[in-house]
């Protein structure tokens, strides 16, 4: 997983402001740059989801069709498992240090002297992250398809929508936890515990599908709990179930809301 080593530079990361370049933009490609610098999240965010997707797939007994599954695969279920992997590991694990970084050593501060704004690294990270996930997400995608013949998402229109509503309230999430961090250690602490709770409400040791009946009910509404089955049921042609969009959405909003009124810039 990310560690404090994926934090913010010593220095702040203010670009010179060219002619035809605005403000958010050149922060935008500031951070672009180093965020490939990070070879750790990189790893962690974008290739990761996949190895584990192979490591499952050499499990003969998740390649056989299982009739309280429906007649599917558990490795057609870990293809959006691993999707929500991604998008936790780039919400509470990369993100939040990175932030709480820059505004405990004074960057942000800094910045706000300047042309560009705070809220524009704010927004780059988001972008930065949210990107990662999507191009994870692919990744993913491609080789269930590609290794173990599984399946593209049938309903394509509702698999994209429960992809973003899902993205939305992991960075959101993610929000949440630099607004409550006054320092780093701390953002790695509370991520570390959000960490294994989200990876468990998505099903990452046991797919929701497969949980028992109370159990499930509690984990579908949690942000990635309800992901899980969003795209699960897109994925096998159905239109995802408006509650779990519903639960997504409601998520986003609310912990979007919380973090943008407890967030300090200093």
């Amino acid at each position: 997983m990310p560690t404090e080593t994926t934090t913010a530079p010593a220095t702040a990361p203010t670009p010179r402001v060219g002619r035809r370049r605005g403000p958010a933009a050149a922060v935008l490609v500031a951070e672009t740059r180093l965020f490939l610098r990070e070879p750790g999240n990189l790893f962690w965010i974008f290739a990761f989801p996949s190895v584990l997707l192979v490591i499952l797939g050499f499990i003969p007994a998740f390649k056989e069709a299982q009739d309280d599954l429906g007649g599917r695969r558990v490795i057609d279920l870990y293809v959006p498992i691993s999707i929500l992997l991604a998008m936790i590991t780039a919400a509470v694990q990369a993100m939040p240090p990175v932030l709480t970084a820059y505004r405990e050593r004074g960057i942000l501060r800094r910045m706000s002297a300047t042309p560009v704004r705070p809220s524009a690294l704010l927004g780059a990270q988001i972008l930065l992250h949210g990107a990662a996930c999507l191009a994870s997400a692919l990744l993913v995608t491609a080789v269930g398809r590609i290794a173990y013949g599984v399946a593209l998402p049938e309903q394509l229109p509702g698999y994209l929508l429960a992809l973003l509503l899902a993205v939305g309230a992991a960075l959101t999430l993610g929000s949440m936890i630099c607004a409550l961090s006054r320092t780093t250690k701390a953002a790695t602490a509370f991520g570390t515990g959000a960490y294994l709770v989200m990876m468990f409400s998505a099903g990452v040791w046991l797919p929701v599908q497969a949980m028992p009946d109370a159990l499930r009910r509690i984990v579908e509404i949690t942000p990635f709990g309800a992901a899980s089955q969003a795209l699960e049921q897109a994925a096998s042609g159905s239109w995802p179930g408006w509650i779990h969009l519903g639960i997504l959405a409601l998520w986003t909003v609310v912990l979007g809301t919380a973090a943008s009124r407890l967030f300090r810039w200093q």
